[in-house]
């Protein structure tokens, strides 16, 4: 049940959400390097929580990680942040403070503690789906925003459109062949043919200003 609640929650927020239900499944999942964060609750079937995390940041895996748990005293949250979360937080929990501690997390990982994005005159604000352009305000669909918001995340950087997918959507949704195509075309539209780069056979960037 609060797997579920917490899934549906972060969809709301905007994510793209992958959901497993044992140890196994997620050692396997976090395992494949796509991960942006991971929400770890320590009461596991087919492998405890800590040990799973364990195992991550002793292969070098140093995706973000929040851990949520039912596990309240003070010597179990100092375990799990000194066995590497980055994040503990006791159920039961608020899902508008659980997606606070979200976006804070990842903020820290693209190295910015500016709830803002900002690229030359365009702003995006994560928390309440905004965008403005020259302070005029942009309306996104949410994936158009999740596309966006991928891309400024890591300015400079070359996305790949499996990289974009993966930031879109999560398992079990249909993807069409050219589904980030239609979205970098629609954001071009709307804040400008220059603001996206296309580098040929590698994806796409932020163009510099």
């Amino acid at each position: 049940m609060i797997g579920r609640a917490v899934r549906e929650g972060m969809l709301q927020a905007g994510f793209a959400v992958d959901w497993v239900t044992d140890g196994r499944a997620g050692e396997l999942s976090l395992g494949n390097g796509v991960y942006d964060l991971a929400i770890l609750d320590l009461g596991l079937p087919r492998g405890d929580g800590m040990l799973l995390l364990a195992k991550l940041r002793a292969n070098g895996n140093d995706v973000p990680v929040l851990i949520a748990s039912a596990r309240d005293t003070v010597r179990d949250r100092i375990a799990g942040l000194e066995a590497g979360a980055d994040d503990y937080v006791l159920k039961p929990f608020d899902l508008d403070e659980l997606t606070a501690r979200v976006r804070a997390l990842l903020r820290r990982r693209a190295g910015s503690s500016n709830p803002l994005l900002r690229q030359g005159d365009l702003v995006i604000d994560a928390a309440h789906k905004e965008v403005t352009k020259g302070s005029l305000p942009v309306e996104l669909s949410p994936r158009e925003f999740a596309v966006l918001e991928a891309l400024m995340q890591k300015p400079g950087a070359v996305l790949s459109r499996e990289r974009l997918e993966e930031a879109v959507y999560g398992w079990g949704q249909e993807v069409a062949s050219n589904a980030i195509e239609v979205h970098v075309h629609n954001l071009r539209r709307k804040l400008g043919a220059e603001v996206i780069k296309n580098v040929r056979g590698l994806g796409y960037r932020m163009a510099n200003n």
